[in-house]
């Protein structure tokens, strides 16, 4: 093990992932002799405590502590060595002080929405063992502590998607995120396991030290004889896993139907956690995408495409969860651009900032769904400001972060991004670099137009409540409004505590905050050449420089169209819809990603299956020559063995003495 001169305890960091553990372990096994207040007790208790121990241990990294060593021998078998240990830098405990807050706020708020819950322990200790395994994702030191978490967020974001598992909609969204999850964790063990076939290792710092040296070998892929760069090949199958797990195009349909779960769930995956851990997997092996320019200017594209396909989507949703849902695939999106063009640093900026004002979108929205009955509808709501005050604010300043005006959070971290994007469209991307920086621009006008759109639809506009429901309105308890109040602080004050604290929005210094967590070459850094050409820095310069940028104006617009057409003319968008016709109908149905998948992939599997269950199994097996040979026989041989079952005692003696006398006589014979 190797520690600097700044020691962390092992004791406190084996106790960040293991007190969420124990939470599960103890509720899981124990919750049904449990009452409702024990169980909650137990596993937030123990989640806060983790999230307290995160923020600790980030102060000492951010003094220059680190850690970095194997605990123990996972397998050995030959040369062939699994170790589990952890690597702890500024990178690995941004994660950690995000995910264990966030999970914290949505523990506090889960007592108050799942009361009654017939499965309250069990929702419990799915969260608390989720945010185990986001947390060994994110500290362990090799590539199977990697693949060990990465499944394991996939295993319980598929029972919590399909929590309420009586309900059809929510059992066909939890296979489906399972199976489209499996797709891309096939193209990422394909990797891990190219990864220890080339390397002959599994840990970061191993292979991270033995890339630039591997960067000349080529594979050769298929009976065509293509031949592509290994690092290439790697780092691309790598990035089929992060496509699933961070629901990019065309591995995203997933994301939005796991809306199926209850909120709390939806604020954990689409916030903090699972959705993130393939931006994270990517910033960590920036040592190696970045000796990939193939990888690289793939990222980008696909990224580029998913932030603006899925803002075109979120524009005439209707559902409140799936409007923030698709805001998510459209801002991963983002992320995944600001690691296609090298800006890791902007991208994990943004993921940390997207965290708190995204989780407050949801579980503000989930505010608003538990006042008016489980309605989801945006149609059906309107003026509920009225009967919601502390969720109608700290939904507006969620809004604002979100559609990036500053000095709201999303404008730091989003803004980085799109100069970066900028500054590479002029060097090697060529036509990716230009619809990268299009996806990102329009976007952002999208991006502010179906959050503000959501929200006035929401809290203002027409009163379309029924008056049964309206009866019954009023704001939601503080144990749901308090963690509402908690990420406000973080939907505001993340982007500044950011830029001025750890300066993260100096592009002079970016890379020197993470240090070796993350790593640059200088001919592809756009945060470096953004402060050559002058870029603004700190916070008070972000803001000023903010008027006389593109983004900014965009953003304004974005709301002020929004507050144009759902709150001044609000017969406007009825007449728009009409006469967009087929145009409104293509984003309604989400670009019938669904109905394509439908046609080319689950009609012929269920085609398959019928002709395989009908000729295979009822006619060649239970009515062909199949059956007569094996299930007949069988029978037949069953009947005369049941024949010689007689239970009278002297057959059964008669024929011991016969088999007897016969070995005797087999053994006289022999001599």
């Amino acid at each position: 093990m190797q520690e600097t001169a700044l020691t962390l305890s092992m004791t406190e960091l084996l106790a960040i992932p293991a007190l969420p553990l124990i939470g599960a372990l103890v509720v899981g096994l124990f919750g049904w002799a449990m009452k409702e207040r024990v169980a909650h007790t137990i596993t937030s208790a123990c989640v806060i405590l983790a999230a307290l121990l995160s923020i600790h241990v980030f102060t000492q990294v951010l003094a220059g502590a680190s850690f970095h060593g194997n605990l123990w021998t996972w397998m050995i078998a030959g040369d062939f060595v699994v170790p589990v240990g952890l690597l702890i830098d500024r990178l690995t405990t941004i994660m950690m002080i995000t995910v264990t807050i966030v999970s914290a706020c949505v523990h506090i708020y889960t007592i108050g929405y799942m009361h009654g819950d017939p499965g309250y322990p069990r929702f419990f200790a799915y969260i608390s063992a989720f945010t185990f395994s986001m947390l060994v994702l994110v500290m362990g030191n090799n590539f199977f502590t990697l693949f060990f978490g990465w499944e394991a967020v996939g295993l319980f974001s598929y029972l919590l998607i399909g929590f309420w598992f009586k309900r059809e909609s929510a059992n066909y969204a939890s296979m489906k995120a399972f199976i489209v999850n499996r797709i891309g964790d096939f193209g990422f063990a394909v990797g891990i396991l190219a990864v220890w076939y080339f390397y002959g290792s599994v840990e970061y710092k191993t292979v991270f030290a033995m890339t630039p040296d591997f960067v000349a070998q080529n594979i050769t892929l298929g009976f065509m004889g293509w031949e592509i760069a290994a690092i290439t090949f790697i780092c691309l199958a790598l990035f089929v896993g992060a496509m699933g797990k961070s629901g990019q195009v065309p591995l995203h349909v997933w994301l939005p139907d796991s809306m199926e779960g209850p909120t709390p769930i939806s604020a954990l995956i689409h916030a903090a956690t699972m959705v993130t851990a393939g931006v994270f997997m990517v910033a960590r092996l920036s040592p190696m995408f970045e000796f990939s320019e193939t990888a690289l200017v793939v990222v980008t594209l696909v990224g580029a495409i998913t932030a603006w396909m899925c803002a075109t989507i979120g524009l005439v949703q209707n559902d409140i969860k799936r409007v923030i849902a698709y805001s998510t695939c459209s801002q991963l999106g983002y992320m995944f651009v600001g690691l296609g063009v090298s800006a890791y640093s902007a991208s994990i900026f943004h993921l940390m900032t997207h965290a708190y004002f995204k989780a407050l979108l949801f579980l503000a929205a989930g505010s608003v769904i538990h006042a008016v009955m489980a309605e989801q509808d945006i149609r059906k709501m309107g003026q509920l400001r009225k009967y919601m005050p502390v969720t109608y604010i700290t939904m507006f300043l969620a809004a604002l972060a979100l559609a990036g005006v500053p000095p709201f959070a999303g404008f730091f971290s989003k803004d980085l991004i799109i100069e970066a994007t900028m500054i590479r469209e002029f060097t090697e991307y060529g036509w990716v670099g230009s619809f990268a920086t299009f996806a990102v621009l329009t976007g952002v006008f999208m991006t502010a137009f179906y959050t503000f759109r959501m929200f006035f639809l929401t809290f203002h506009n027409s009163d379309r409540v029924d008056s049964h429901t309206k009866s019954h309105l009023h704001e939601s308890p503080k144990v749901i409004t308090i963690p509402l109040m908690i990420l406000a602080v973080g939907a505001v004050g993340s982007g500044l505590w950011g830029v001025s604290v750890l300066d993260i929005a100096n592009p002079e210094v970016i890379n020197g905050y993470f240090g070796d967590a993350i790593f640059v070459l200088d001919a592809h850094n756009p945060l470096m050449a953004l402060a050559a050409e002058g870029g603004a820095h700190g916070a008070l310069g972000m803001m000023l420089h903010a008027p006389f940028t593109l983004p900014f104006w965009l953003a304004l617009g974005g709301i002020g169209l929004a507050y144009f057409m759902y709150f001044k003319e609000t017969k406007m968008p009825a007449k728009i819809a009409a006469a967009s016709g087929p145009v409104y109908t293509f984003l309604l149905n989400k670009w019938y990603w669904d109905e394509l998948y439908e046609k080319i992939f689950i009609t012929p599997a269920r085609a398959l299956g019928t002709f395989l269950w009908q000729k295979g199994d009822l006619d060649m097996i239970d009515k062909g020559a199949i059956h007569k040979g094996i299930i007949d026989n069988i029978i037949a041989g069953a009947a005369r063995m049941r024949a010689m079952q007689t239970g009278f005692v002297y057959h059964y003696a008669f024929a011991m003495v016969t088999g007897v006398f016969g070995f005797l006589t087999y053994l006289l014979l022999k001599a």
